[in-house]
């Protein structure tokens, strides 16, 4: 397994709206192997979940595991929130695509996805809490879209200003 480079804002491909997967990629060795390196990389930097778009692969998959072991790994191919709870819940959220940065993003609560697994076989999920915030923050960037959209124009301004001066110290 290797670690695999994370694209940082403000990268123009992470506002890429990924396309399917189709069956013959799942059947890819190639494609195992880069699930295990995207696995590898979000334990490595640390994260609870990695989209193929940061990875710059724009393709409808992604990864997820956010038990404290770090024992509960999830792959999500095609994944479609179906549903969305009306209760709204509100995480600090932070992102392995703008790295430093941290703020309080308001999500439903609780969603239904519908995906297919790292094989192939489709399932639903029904969760809340901070899995269902990871996976709807992990489809949005499916989508073209970061955790700062969901930002205020003057909380965002103020996190891409403390973005600049740690990009700026970093470099």
């Amino acid at each position: 397994m290797s670690l695999l480079p994370i694209l940082e804002f403000p990268h123009p491909r992470l506002r890429n709206h990924a396309a399917g997967v189709d069956a013959e990629r799942l059947r890819d060795p190639q494609f195992q192997r880069l699930l295990d390196d995207m696995f590898e990389t979000m334990y490595q930097a640390p994260g609870i979940g990695l989209a193929a778009t940061q990875i710059d692969v724009h393709e409808r998959f992604m990864v997820i595991d956010v038990s404290e072991g770090r024992d509960s790994p999830l792959v999500f191919i095609n994944p479609v929130i179906r549903k969305r709870t009306e209760q709204l819940r509100v995480h600090q959220e932070g992102c392995l695509s703008i790295p430093g940065i941290y703020a309080d993003v308001t999500r439903a609560d609780g969603i239904e996805v519908e995906a297919l697994d790292r094989h192939g076989k489709p399932f639903v999920l029904e969760v809340d809490d901070l899995l269902a915030t990871c996976i709807q923050h992990e489809v949005d960037h499916l989508d073209g879209r970061l955790f700062i959209d969901h930002l205020s124009p003057l909380k965002r301004d103020r996190a891409m200003k403390k973005y600049e001066k740690l990009r700026k110290d970093r470099d």
